[in-house]
């Protein structure tokens, strides 16, 4: 090794002390025998990152013997995605195609007769494990969503819209087909990218004997409520009793007003025999979901946050018990929140994912003392390393069946030794193009910050990183506001691509981010201009004291909140920073506050609308068009146009002022995309212009 490689590893050493104490985890990954060998490692392009298999884990058998899981793969040509399915040993091995139809599959159930029973373009289908000829189930016209099968293959749950309100001209009436107008007398009128034409999402039960489905009931009839919730509900929003008799589905039944400025989601039992609902979490004020019942059927679990409106809140596991008729919340005396859970095979212990100290890792809770007494469960993380347990898919034979990812790694599907607490790679889809890219190193870091507290941030390095050398380096601002920046893998932030382009990109963990105490993800409430922000520039200054950090080349990133910090940053950062990118980042507060959707959001986190006197502080010191006057930096500037979490008037507004005061400015516009960028071509282009404005202003 040479002397510039040996100072390479002692210099990312030195920033290491934390992301030693994640690395003690032995990360195996399956050996392959078809590896492309390449003399000199390539660099990871926009390109490469659209040729990686999409990966996810769709079940296993109820022998736990067979994994079913989803390959989605990109065709550039045509601009679009498909989806098929594959099953191999849930031990490791090679992998049988289930499908290959053009289009997408998603698992509804794997039989103890071994079948896979999947839906394909919203129909029933049916395939053997072991492969061979699929066979379609059901013909139903509308088609099927969401779709649960109760246990006892008798009846079956399912979803589809049904029109409530005539709010579309061509609904309310009939003889102006040609018409394109929406009329409303409330709220609710859109949602994160689409009008509400008064149709809604609702649940449907039928008898079901082998394909042939019954008259189907609507759970919601006439009423103007989401089940599946809306934007984003699914399946998951959906369970049968083990009994068969009843199912339980989630629903925020709220309308109007009421609707955009809750989060009081409940969770309901449908009974089949005496046709009526029940409201099982009757005085639970927040969002109430995922609900699965225990092996045993008598224990039920759901997540649950306890205040109304504020959509970030701790989310704990809640479990009934029929017998005792007691709801115990098992980790309320926890200081975290919950991102999944799903019960052992024994039903003894609930395992759960949770974010921590910038990784989401794998816990478990023993209930069963909570319930005999009025002791504390007991919760113990039972992973840790330098990546994230993004899904727990099952268990078999000791083993927790996984999904995770890391920095440089999309998601593949693990096995983890529950006793040797070891994570084996189950699936090795991308490895072939992970093995010819040059490496992008990760380390962590901490900082203090402007208040003495301790500020962790993840950084990552470009390839063949020389640290005798000064290279141009990003300051990434996360949205949300408290989502984590943990090992998670974007498709749309990816930080091995931007690293790969020649830039270090730093990842605070700013006030806001859960996996450092609930404290720590309340505190961005009603401060987003505050202490956050002064998280960031703590982070950015620490770091620039690097040797390798070219001062005159450090650049702000971040869409959403990020998009916002950029804006705030840009008028106070005072000097640090030569380049900003805001993408759908909220630019006027007041503007923003009577034109986004989800109220809830809005009314905790700014502490309610410009008009209340005890709200000032937000709507001037927080808001970036107070600071628009010191802008005076290259930005750059994304704004979807159907984006109405934050809608279109602040990227037009933001690029208007840097216009107006003359500084080089770029507005990159996307009619068709939403808060995101999904369309394929539209992020290349997307990707172009992000490293086109780096390239010239940095």
């Amino acid at each position: 090794m040479d002397k510039r490689a040996i100072l390479a590893c002692a210099i990312l050493t030195s920033t290491l002390s934390f992301g030693q104490e994640q690395s003690n985890m032995r990360v195996k990954r399956p050996v392959t025998t078809n590896k492309v060998y390449h003399l000199k490692k390539e660099i990871m392009t926009p390109e490469t990152l659209w040729e990686l298999g999409r990966v996810s884990a769709e079940g296993l058998s109820p022998d736990g013997r067979w994994l079913v899981y989803g390959i989605s793969n990109y065709t550039f040509k045509e601009n679009k995605s498909e989806k098929n399915l594959f099953v191999m040993p849930s031990q490791g091995g090679k992998p049988i195609q289930l499908t290959q139809k053009e289009g997408g599959e998603s698992v509804v159930q794997i039989t103890e007769q071994g079948e896979v029973i999947y839906v394909y373009q919203g129909q029933l289908w049916s395939q053997p494990l072991a492969g061979g000829e699929a066979k379609q189930l059901t013909d139903i016209a509308g088609g099927l969503e969401n779709v649960k099968l109760s246990p006892d293959s008798k009846h079956i749950l399912f979803s589809r819209t049904v029109l409530i309100h005539p709010y579309h001209s061509t609904d309310k009436y009939s003889d102006l087909p040609k018409s394109d107008v929406y009329i409303y007398d409330d709220l609710d009128y859109r949602h994160w990218d689409t009008f509400n034409d008064g149709r809604f999402n609702h649940p449907f039960i039928a008898t079901y004997d082998d394909g042939k489905i019954g008259t189907p009931i609507d759970l919601l009839e006439g009423e103007p409520f989401y089940s599946p919730q809306a934007p984003f509900g699914g399946a998951e929003d959906f369970v049968w009793t083990p009994d068969s008799k009843a199912v339980l589905y989630v629903c925020k039944k709220r309308f109007g007003k009421a609707y955009a400025s809750s989060t009081n989601t409940d969770i309901y039992r449908y009974d089949l025999r005496s046709k009526t609902t029940t409201n099982i979490t009757e005085g639970m004020a927040g969002y109430d979901t995922n609900p699965a019942y225990s092996p045993s059927g008598r224990q039920l679990a759901w997540l649950s946050m306890r205040s109304d409106g504020y959509e970030a809140d701790k989310n704990d596991i809640v479990l009934f018990d029929k017998k005792t008729t007691q709801r115990k919340n098992l980790t309320a005396h926890w200081d975290g929140t919950v991102s999944s859970y799903r019960w052992s095979k024994d039903g003894r212990k609930i395992y759960f994912t949770a974010p921590v100290r910038g990784t989401v890792q794998l816990f478990e809770v023993e209930w069963k003392q909570a319930i005999a007494g009025n002791t504390l469960p007991r919760i113990t993380q039972i992973s840790e390393g330098q990546f994230d347990i993004t899904g727990i898919v099952g268990e078999v034979d000791g083993n927790l069946i996984v999904t995770s990812t890391t920095l440089t790694r999309a998601t593949e599907i693990y096995r983890y030794d529950l006793k040797k607490k070891t994570l084996t790679a189950i699936t090795g889809v991308n490895d072939n193009h992970y093995n010819r890219l040059a490496e992008t190193k990760v380390a962590g870091r901490f900082t203090k910050a402007s208040d003495g507290a301790d500020l962790f941030s993840w950084v990552i390095y470009p390839p063949n990183f020389d640290p005798a050398k000064k290279y141009p380096t990003l300051l990434f601002c996360q949205g949300g506001p408290q989502s984590p920046t943990t090992q998670a893998y974007s498709y749309r932030w990816n930080f091995q691509l931007m690293a790969s382009q020649g830039y270090i990109v730093i990842l605070p963990n700013r006030r806001g981010m859960p996996g450092w105490g609930v404290k720590w993800n309340e505190d961005i409430s009603k401060d987003w201009g505050g202490q956050p922000i002064r998280d960031y520039l703590s982070a950015i200054d620490d770091f620039a004291t690097e040797p390798y950090v070219d001062q005159e080349r450090i650049g702000a990133i971040g869409a959403s909140y990020g998009g916002y910090s950029v804006f705030m940053l840009a008028g106070v950062h005072e000097g640090r920073f030569k380049s900003f990118i805001s993408h759908c980042g909220l630019f006027d507060m007041t503007s923003w506050y009577g034109t986004t959707e989800e109220l809830f959001f809005a009314n905790h986190d700014l502490g309610g609308p410009y008009w209340d006197k005890n709200n000032v502080k937000t709507y001037t010191d927080f808001n970036p068009i107070t600071h628009v006057d010191k802008w005076n930096v290259p930005i750059l500037i994304f704004q979807g146009g159907k984006d109405y979490r934050v809608p279109i008037g602040q990227g037009l507004a933001a690029f208007q002022a840097a216009q107006l005061k003359n500084i080089k400015s770029r507005l990159v516009y996307l009619p068709e995309e939403n808060h995101w960028v999904l369309s394929g071509h539209n992020a290349f282009v997307w990707q172009r212009e992000f490293f086109g404005w780096l390239k010239e202003t940095l």
